[in-house]
């Protein structure tokens, strides 16, 4: 690990924390990826390789701790009190980023918004049937298709056709799906544009937006339309 050579604890801490992927990580395991492949689900573009090496580094830090699955095939990961602490560093750097920062092209992976909204949905509202939704995502380089199954509260992304039937179609621009989620764009404005389009039952057409809890960072308006809401 390469460090600053400074006793002060911001170089200390930025030593772990900047890291790259370790906030992603630390994210990924406060909001329940327990497993290996589930950490790695969430961080895309993220090798195997390199999430190994970060979790043995973390776990050396006593930032997480492992500990054998009960039918021994891989390990459930969480984050220690130091790990929790370190989690809250996330938020402020998310907070700072939703006020200062623009969602940039760059950073509309509409996969990220889903699997986002997957791990914060208002599991009271979920139907108590099996539903199975396929999202096809436009303006992207190439067009984007995942399906979403959801049954007795658990939920599963899949990248390729899960072999059931579909009750429920979503068409989303990319750029207004992962607004949405982030707060930036009402459901409302979305639809009414049709930039997000729904094709179903009427009591899916409607219950569909009521799950997502959107963002944890969604109640902070960003700089730039404050700064624009004064100038009006």
């Amino acid at each position: 690990m390469r460090t600053y050579g400074q006793y002060c604890p911001i170089a200390r801490g930025a030593e772990i924390f900047a890291e790259r992927w370790t906030p992603l990580i630390v994210r990924n395991l406060s909001v329940g990826c327990g497993s290996f492949s589930e950490i790695l689900e969430g961080a895309p573009g993220l090798s195997r390789t390199l999430l190994s090496q970060r979790l043995k580094q973390l776990e050396r830090l006593g930032i997480v701790e492992s500990a054998s699955k009960p039918d021994g095939r891989g390990h459930h990961y969480e984050l220690t009190p130091s790990g929790r602490d370190l989690f809250k560093v996330c938020v402020s750097l998310g907070e700072w980023g939703a006020r200062w920062l623009e969602i940039a092209p760059e950073n509309l992976d509409p996969f990220v918004a889903l699997w986002s909204m997957c791990n914060a949905l208002r599991r009271d509202r979920l139907p108590d049937r099996r539903v199975v939704i396929q999202f096809n995502f436009t303006g992207r380089p190439r067009p984007e298709r995942y399906w979403l199954l959801i049954e007795k509260g658990d939920t599963e992304i899949c990248k390729t056709y899960p072999g059931l039937d579909e009750d429920l179609f979503v068409t989303a621009e990319a750029e207004a799906f992962v607004k949405w989620h982030a707060g930036q764009l009402s459901w409302a404005a979305a639809v009414g544009n049709r930039r997000i389009q729904l094709h179903g039952p009427s009591w899916l057409v409607r219950a569909f937006p009521t799950w997502n809890a959107r963002s944890m960072f969604a109640h902070i308006k960003p700089a730039s339309a404050s700064a624009a809401s004064s100038a009006g």
